[in-house]
């Protein structure tokens, strides 16, 4: 109980401040109990725990502090502990009423003063009053009390009234529930640390200040003036040595001071040890996803770096909303507003302490900015300083550590930072340069200041290098404050790079530095810019002596490089020095058109140039690639770059990329020809293309690793995580540096060429030859090209080549290298881009190991569309932070993908871990073939939009010719998406719109687009033959949501334009409405993933892509359907199996009794309510159910169909019981009547014998004397059955047609056995013409047939027809029977069988037993069957032999029947044998009385001995559905669709190694099905001996506690209303009526039974000891006697997966797949077989069929069916079974059956009598097909 209430007892904590005098202390007081002591130190002050109505109060008692100092250490630090480690959930201000203090007056102040303004919604007032009288009086007091009334108004009106004393407990109950509702209602549930911390900061600030101006009321105005705190202890200030040394010391501490705060504030504290990472910032967060022009504190950071990942330059522009708020608090608050003010003195009037607080509290962006840099690693430092480069920021050169002082160079962070520029010569021509900026040398100008200065240096330095864009932060800047603390001694660089125009400011790169703060502070920093700088600039202040006399200011003066000095406060003109020294007046003008002048001269002369890489030589300097994983990293990717060095860029790929060269991109020809064969002898071509591919792969095998590659890879596997991301950063920048010159040369030449190609486009020779130029120049830029992405590319070329030639095994661990790589952020390869092929193995070996590596986690697929160089990569690369290719002058190529992490909050709401990312090649790409082919396009299309959950479809600008070109594209692609039912969604994107008309595109835009869009759908819904008007028609789309319009990337021309922040916006606001639109049910896990790009890949490769993706997709999305429905079908077939048994009981047990179909129905309704609930919901719910809604009907027809099948079964199996019930109702009666003489017989023996000392064995003795005499007395009536020889019979019959020892020589040979299995029945055949008789007439008939098709004709075993036909003599000479005689013979004989089989099981043997008469029937109805046969064929006669051998089979199976059902029928009539069962119980009961037992003990025993068996038999019934329950789940063959059943039957088939099983499986395999059901039925008990018996055991004990059960409720029944013996046997059969067979016993001496308790006892006891003999008689499965249970385990289990469809390919005999028996529409297989195996041949010839069916159906090749011949194509022109198969063109294969021909290539010819030869002959690929391979290829089905 006390539990419960804990559960639900609610926290509250509540903090009490005012005036203690308010209160009562005492232990009545429920909320305080007794006051504190009067020494109590207020620093051990710790919440107290109460419980109150229903709450746990948490009070923190902090009455009159308020009235003591708040900035006394203890207080503070006390404070700080209690506010810091609890979440408050009210603050109750405690006022006696009629009595407000001064102090109390002051309370709410003082509150937002330590609490700040957040606290007021926590905040209420707690009246308390001495007498009850005056609680009503706060009313008045409120009226009357204007400041009280203010008070209030401040808590938000939340008062409420109390006694002083507090222990009123309804008072305080209504109090915390005042509480609860202010909680309730309020945004946050209470006031957190977090808030507190922030309140806390500014406190502390506001000291400082205040501090500050109390030591030097002076110091005001410097502070005005300088850009640091830090700066205040450098300014030169009047006193003493030591007392500036104790400024200093103060000041450094007090800076420290504020850089904790600023870093806690910023919630970086933790992570300047445990940096940021990469990963952190780059994953899916919940923050906002549209732009917001403030933030709170706690998401500077990320704002800031979200901001700046989007390449948005306003992300130094973002404002702080708590300290918004507080300003607005303290000028909405500050001032008396009745004191009426003069202009002057409003003008005149200073900022308060607290206004100062508020703005040295805020947060400077630049602080921001370095803190989030100081608490970064080093790959976030990288991806933070190429971000700001490409925002056009000034980037950190020089960083000193802001606790130790260190000076930082940060060059690791600029090494992915590369610049282009334009430069001119005096002749006007431009040269155009891309340098690593760490390898460019360029001129440097450094600018720094001495002292204070007025103006921003920063800001001058801007207009120099672009005046639009504030390339260095300034003081002027928007979000701009004093309180800067991290950028003090901080260098910054930023380049100006010329665009080669007349406007240029210079004529080349020039690099400009910034040194902050005082240069006399940062005596190193100045040395190191003044010693690499061509040109100096110092700006200068007030001109103080102190200043200009500096010798450091003296030394710069007297160097040798030209040196400016810039005056703030001066206004003179430009004046120059003979020596290169400059100064300039700033005040009141303009003077960077002059600093333009001068720096321009001597930058474009100076011959001192600055370089980062020889920066990052000076020793003083701590430099970021000291670290060793960046140096491990370093050393070996240069190894690999000396590798390289020395061969031509167009050759390196040959050379140290072996594997993706000539081989590779043979491989991939001869992969699409083998998917598009044609011509003759289809299976012969595709074994040839396999070994010519096979051949390939082993010679890209043979070549073995080159040096790079073994480097590459080893490198990769011993490499820690952190040097490996080190060695790929360092590869892929060495490697960009290495191929940018020559790339751009072969792109200039290129460009240059194809000039001249148009220029010559009159002059057919000449423009010819230019062409076949630039296609070798297009040639050798793809070679050059050469990234990272090439060597993984050769790592997944190596894993193929290794996987096809089963070698190297440790060359199988490279997808793992591959997936960890994708984890640390690279991409990977999805489509060769050289090739535009899918390495389909390598990818899916990744795809494996990323599931092996994070599980198989849920992803959401963004995939990108649209014609090249239109800024995909770009917009992907902003909108996620990704590393997709777009610089070294290289486009994408291919389709490579991403992998993106959400966030953990994002996972629950988004139902993803990661969002895959997919760039491809741009459409309309000319790289690889030199033009543009439709059909590449369309293929790329849909291969990306059939990827993609949504794909973006990239459009630049609004062309309407491109827009029409790509969108026909796009729509085509999509319409492919329909027919295949997959179901993308898309959003198009317009890059590149005017700003000012992107606004307008609401409406009139988007219409023209859609209108556009329609009229697309049109012209595509031509070429895709599909019914489509408009494109909502082919998806669904909203031109309203799903059309979004970008502006143009750059603001303004680059290189020195800054990414236009609209686009930036537009990128966050896409991205925002991409994460909108991802539903919980939209994504896929990897292992579908890998599946759909399988399958897309596949079926691209094919001719009929929407086929044949459709076929791969339906398929698996069918089997999943096919898989449930198995659950399904079982759970209704399980609970009907147990309704069976419990009526089945209940019509043995009662006399007169109907079942009506309404009643078994009843008793599986709660069955079928679930099975139809579940049919729903995975109709409505799954992922696929677009595919699934087109067997929806069906599947639930089917469901419907089988209730109404087992009812109507279990209906007719009932009605038989009753039947035969009532047909041995009279020898039942005389059983029992024979039954009541024997037991009056045993007695009277037993009385005749009593007063006899006589032992058992006498007893035995004398009754068996007697009971013989007893029965054939009793039985002398009643008639005998002598036993049944169904084998004599048959002999006998077949011999009065036939000779006896012919038809005894037939059945010992046992042909008969496998007749119906036979390959060739020419044995039984007596031909009547040894010519072909059909001959002329073929041969007249294929002059109609063209003569190359001819040639290649095709036929079935049945007719062998075909262009290279035998001679006709040789043709002549044969002496088999045709193909289709064969096959006549073999539906003689399987239709024959079954109509016999239906004919005796229409016999009533159970009731009148098996008479002789039946096999003359059988005998003559075959003999009837062959009779008509042969008068329906002119072409031969049939043996006697058949005749006979086909009696004696279908008698085989009749005597088993007959013997089985005539055996029920001898137990169920013979009386005598029924009577000699018995005979054990009579023993026992002439025993008992000869014991003396009473009629009471006589008939509980015979009660005992009654149930007992009927109890067994129970358990049989019950164990056989249990078992066969347990074995459809355990036993991996029954669970599952039936493609599943046949993968395990042919795998057993596989390591059998058994043609005979074959040869039954593959002309019976419903046959041979029900005996691998029997086999792994029997296999399982065995292995499975002990749950077996122990589910055996378990039934007999169940049911025997129900029958104990039933015992007592009928003793007590008969007690209860003083019934007899009769009742109580009413009642227990009542009970155990639906449980058990109960038989009923004649007991004469019942009517004597008074003593029920000891029947009770006697009948319990009974049951006890045969519950232990019935256990313990079974300890083996043996013991388990089959024949006792009535339904069969393993003939559950057939009537569970048997009842599907058996039909089989007419061609080549494989099995229809479908679950559903005599399902609608065409019969279908995943794989088919070659035809040869079911015994098709060429015609006139005995060349067994080598090709599969789905390779004929392509094919030109015909067969003969039906005494036509048809094309193969027009299969179904044969009627029939041809007819009902869909057999369609597939180039997938199953490698089993090939091995099968293979290894049964003896016995197959054998079989048919025929060979594999000629046209026939086997493939030699298929010789090196293993078992084990062939069993392995079992898992496609």
């Amino acid at each position: 109980m006390s539990n419960k209430m804990d559960q639900n007892t609610r926290d509250l904590t509540v903090v009490l401040f005012g005036n203690s005098s308010a209160v009562h202390f005492g232990d009545e007081n429920i909320l305080l109990g007794q006051a504190p002591a009067g020494n109590a130190d207020f620093s051990q002050t710790v919440p107290e725990s109460r419980k109150i109505s229903g709450h746990r109060v948490n009070v923190i008692n902090i009455l009159d502090l308020q009235e003591n100092e708040l900035y006394l250490d203890s207080v503070d630090q006390t404070i700080d502990r209690l506010f810091s480690e609890n979440e408050i959930h009210s603050f109750i201000f405690v006022l006696q009423l009629g009595q407000l203090t001064d102090s109390d007056k002051g309370g709410i102040e003082w509150l937002q003063k330590l609490f700040g303004e957040a606290v007021l919604p926590f905040t209420m007032i707690l009246f308390t009053y001495e007498r009850e009288e005056d609680s009503d009086t706060i009313v008045d007091e409120l009226k009357k009390n204007p400041r009280l009334e203010q008070l209030v108004e401040k808590c938000g009106d939340r008062y409420y009234t109390c006694s002083k004393s507090m222990n009123n407990q309804s008072e305080i109950k209504a109090l915390l529930e005042k509480i609860d509702l202010m909680v309730s209602e309020n945004s946050q549930p209470c006031y957190t640390a977090e808030m507190f911390n922030t309140a806390s900061d500014f406190r502390k600030s506001l000291r400082y200040t205040q501090s500050q101006e109390s030591a030097n009321n002076s110091q005001e105005q410097l502070e005005e003036m300088n850009n640091t705190p830090h700066t205040q202890t450098a300014e030169k200030t009047k006193g003493k040595d030591t007392d500036k040394t104790d400024d200093t010391q103060q000041s450094n501490e007090e800076t420290k001071k504020h850089l904790d705060q600023l870093f806690t504030k910023l919630h970086l504290k933790g992570h300047q040890k445990e940096k940021l990472k990469s990963g952190d910032v780059l994953q899916v967060t919940a923050q906002p996803l549209v732009w917001k022009e403030s933030c709170t504190e706690k998401e500077l950071v990320q704002t800031f770096l979200q901001r700046l990942l989007l390449m948005d330059y306003r992300a130094r522009k973002i404002t702080n909303k708590e300290t918004a708020s507080e300003a607005d608090h303290v000028q909405s608050g500050s001032g008396d507003k009745s004191k009426k003010k003069s202009v002057s003195g409003f003008i005149k009037t200073k900022k308060t302490k607290l206004e100062r607080a508020i703005h040295n509290n805020t947060v400077h962006p630049m602080d921001v900015q370095m803190a989030v840099f100081h608490c970064s690693d080093s790959f976030l430092k990288q991806l933070i300083v190429t971000k700001l480069s490409q925002c056009q920021y000034a980037l950190p050169l020089l960083v000193p550590d802001p606790f130790t002082g260190e000076i930082e160079f940060p060059l690791w962070t600029f090494r992915q930072i590369r610049k282009s520029w334009k430069t001119s010569d005096p002749t006007g021509n431009t040269t155009s340069k891309t340098e690593s900026i760490c390898e460019a040398k360029t001129p440097m100008v450094a600018f720094f200041r001495f002292g204070s200065i007025s103006k921003s240096k920063s800001k001058l330095i801007n207009d120099l290098i672009n005046e639009r864009h504030s390339t260095f932060f300034h003081r002027e800047y928007q979000s701009s404050s004093r309180n800067r603390l991290l950028m003090d001694g901080v260098v910054e660089i930023a380049w100006y790079c010329p665009a080669g125009k007349s406007t240029d400011h210079f004529t080349d790169c020039v690099a400009f530095c910034n040194l902050h703060g005082d240069a006399e502070t940062h005596e190193k920093q100045l040395e190191i810019l003044t010693e690499m700088s061509s040109v100096n600039v110092v700006v200068l202040g007030d001109q103080d002596e102190d200043i200009l006399n500096k010798d450091m200011l003296q030394k710069l003066f007297d160097g040798q490089k030209p040196l400016i000095f810039i005056l703030c406060e001066d206004d003179s003109d430009f004046s120059e020095e003979t020596n290169m020294n400059y100064k300039i007046g700033l005040k009141d003008r303009n003077i960077s058109n002059y600093l333009k002048r001068i720096i321009k001269e001597y930058t474009s002369k100076s011959s001192s140039t600055f370089c980062l890489n020889e920066l990052g030589q000076i020793k003083e300097l701590t430099k970021d690639e000291n670290d060793e994983g960046c140096q491990k990293g370093k050393d070996t990717a240069r190894q690999i770059m000396t590798l390289l060095e020395r061969t031509e860029l167009s050759e390196l790929k040959e050379s140290s990329l072996p594997h993706q060269g000539k081989l590779w991109r043979e491989w991939c020809k001869k992969k699409k020809e083998l998917h598009r064969l044609q011509g003759p002898n289809l299976e012969m071509q595709r074994s040839e293309i396999q070994a010519e591919m096979k051949n390939l792969r082993e010679e890209q095998h043979k070549l073995g690793l080159s040096k790079l590659m073994d480097l590459f890879t080893h490198t990769l596997k011993t490499s820690d995580k952190n040097e490996k991301s080190y060695f790929l950063k360092w590869l892929g920048i060495l490697l960009d540096n290495f191929t940018t010159d020559e790339l751009s040369g072969f792109h200039s030449a290129h460009d240059k060429t194809w000039s001249k190609v148009l220029d010559l486009k009159g002059q057919a020779d000449k423009s010819e030859d230019m062409k076949n130029a630039n296609t070798q120049l297009s040639k050798k830029l793809s070679a050059a090209a050469f990234g990272i992405e090439h060597i993984f590319r050769e790592m997944g070329q190596i894993y193929e080549a290794c996987m096809a030639v089963q070698a190297r095994k440790n060359d199988f661990s490279l997808p793992k290298l591959a997936a960890e790589s994708m984890l640390s952020g690279h991409p990977l390869e999805l489509m060769d881009g050289d090739t535009g092929h899918v390495p389909l193995d390598w990818v899916s070996a990744v795809l494996d190991e990323l599931i092996n590596k994070l599980g198989d986690q849920r992803v959401f697929v963004l995939s990108v569309l649209g014609i090249q160089s239109t800024g995909k990569s770009t917009m992907l690369n902003t909108m996620f932070g990704l590393q997709f290719a777009v610089s070294a002058g290289r486009c994408t190529k291919g389709a490579f993908m991403q992998l993106v992490k959400v966030s953990d909050e994002m996972k629950k709401e988004l139902n993803l871990d990661y969002i895959f990312v997919v760039d491809t090649e741009g459409l309309r790409s000319l790289e690889l073939t030199g033009i543009s082919t439709r059909q590449l396009d369309n293929g790329l299309a849909t291969f990306v939009v059939g990827l993609g959950n949504m794909t973006l479809i990239n459009i630049f600008g609004e062309n309407p010719a491109e827009m029409q070109d790509i969108l026909q594209i796009v729509v085509q692609a999509f319409m492919r998406m329909k027919k295949v039912s997959l179901n993308p969604s898309c959003t198009f994107v317009h890059q590149n719109v005017d700003e000012l008309t992107a606004a307008d595109k609401n409406m009139q835009g988007r219409k023209c687009f859609l209108d556009m869009l329609d009229k697309m759908t049109t012209l595509a819904a031509e070429e895709e033959d599909f019914n489509a008007k408009c494109f909502s028609d082919v998806i669904t789309f909203d031109v309203r949501s799903d059309v979004s319009y970008f502006a143009q990337l750059w603001e303004g021309s680059p290189p020195m334009a800054p990414p236009n922040p609209l686009y930036c916006e537009n990128i966050q606001e896409l991205k925002g409405k991409i994460i909108s639109t991802i539903s919980p049910n939209s994504g896929v896990t990897f292992s579908q993933f890998k599946q759909r790009l399988s399958s897309l890949w596949n079926a691209l490769l094919d001719e009929n892509f929407v086929f044949s993706f459709r076929n791969t997709l339906e398929i698996a999305v069918y089997r999943r359907l096919e898989h449930e429905y198995s659950k399904w079908t079982w759970s209704l077939r399980s609970a009907m199996l147990a309704t069976e048994n419990k009526l089945h009981n209940r019509v043995t047990n009662e006399d007169s009794i109907k079942i009506d179909e309404e009643d078994i129905a009843e008793s599986i309704k709660e069955t079928k309510t679930d099975v139809e609930t579940s049919i729903k919901k995975f109709f409505d719910e799954d992922r696929d159910k677009d595919i699934l809604i087109q067997w929806r009907e069906r599947f639930q027809v089917k469901i419907s169909e089988l209730c109404s099948e087992l009812v109507q079964g279990t209906k007719r199996k009932l009605d038989e019981v009753i039947q035969l019930k009532k047909a041995r109702k009279e020898v039942d009666s005389k059983k029992r009547m024979y039954e009541n003489k024997l037991f009056k017989l045993s007695k009277e023996l037993a009385f005749n014998l009593k007063n006899r000392d006589t032992d058992e064995d006498a007893l035995q003795k004398e009754f068996e004397d007697v009971w013989s005499t007893w029965v054939n007395e009793l039985t002398s009536d009643t008639p005998q059955f002598a036993d049944i020889n169904i084998w004599s019979d048959v002999t006998q019959i077949l011999s009065e047609s036939y000779e006896q020892t012919f038809v005894t020589e037939r059945q010992h040979q046992e042909i008969y056995k496998r007749i119906d299995a036979l390959g060739n029945y020419s044995d039984y055949v007596i031909l009547k013409n040894q010519e072909d008789p059909g001959q002329e007439d073929l041969q007249s008939r294929n002059e109609c047939v063209e003569e190359e098709e001819d040639k290649n004709a095709c036929a079935s075993g049945h007719l062998n027809q075909g262009e290279k036909c035998a001679p006709a003599e040789e043709s002549s000479s044969t002496t088999t029977v045709t193909g289709e005689d064969n096959n006549s013979l073999s539906v003689l004989i399987r239709d024959t069988a079954e109509d016999i089989k239906a004919q005796i099981r229409s016999k009533s043997i159970a009731e009148h037993g098996y008479s002789r008469n039946y096999i003359p029937e059988i005998i003559s109805f075959v003999k009837d069957k062959v009779t008509k046969h042969e008068s329906n064929t002119s072409n031969y006669t049939l043996r006697k032999e058949f005749t006979v051998d086909l009696c004696l089979s279908v008698c085989d199976f009749a005597a088993d029947y007959f013997a089985e059902q005539h055996k029920e029928f001898k137990e169920a009539y013979d009386v005598r044998l029924y009577l000699e069962r018995q005979k054990p119980q009579y023993f026992n009961i002439f025993k008992d009385y000869c014991s003396g037992a009473t009629s009471t003990a006589v008939f509980g025993r015979v009660i005992v001995e009654t149930l007992n068996p009927s109890i067994v038999q129970a358990a049989y019934d019950q164990t056989a559905i249990d078992l066969s329950d347990k074995m459809k789940c355990d036993v991996p063959a029954f669970s599952g669709n039936k493609s599943n059943q046949e993968k395990h039957i042919l795998t057993t088939l596989a390591e059998e190694e058994n043609f005979e099983n074959y040869i039954e499986y593959i002309q019976k395999p419903k046959e041979y099905c029900s005996r691998f059901i029997k086999k792994k039925v029997g296999e399982y008990l065995y292995k499975e001996n002990e749950k077996v018996l122990e589910i055996m055991k378990s039934n007999i004990s169940s049911k025997v506690k129900r029958v104990m059960d039933a015992v007592n409720e009928a003793t007590e029944e008969v007690k209860r209303n003083n019934g007899d013996a009769n009742m109580w046997l009413q009642h227990l059969s009542r009970k155990l009526q639906d449980e058990l067979q109960l038989q009923e016993k004649s007991c004469p001496e019942q009517s004597e039974v008074s003593d029920f308790d000891f029947l009770r006892e006697i009948v319990i006891a009974g049951l006890t000891s045969s519950r232990s003999e019935n256990n313990n008689r079974f300890q083996d499965i043996s013991d388990l006697k089959w024949e006792m249970f009535r339904k069969k385990p393993e003939d559950i289990l057939m009537e569970q997966l048997c009842r599907c469809c058996w039909a089989q390919c007419p061609f080549c005999n494989a099995i229809c797949t479908n679950t559903l028996e005599n399902h609608s529409g065409d019969h279908n297989v995943r794989f088919h077989r070659n035809p040869g195996i079911n015994g098709w041949s060429f015609k006139f010839t005995d060349n067994l069929g080598i090709d599969f069916c789905t390779t004929f159906i392509s094919s030109k090749v015909h067969f003969c069916a039906n005494g036509k011949v048809l094309s193969f194509k027009d299969y179904r022109k044969a009627g029939g079974e041809y007819a009902k198969w869909n057999i369609t063109p597939d180039n997938s294969e199953m490698p089993y059956w090939k091995w099968f021909v293979c290894r049964f290539q003896k016995d197959l010819e054998n079989h048919y009598k025929k060979q594999f030869t000629k046209n026939g002959e086997i493939p030699n690929g298929w010789w090196d097909y293993t078992k084990e391979q062939a069993i392995e290829s079992l898992k496609e089905l």
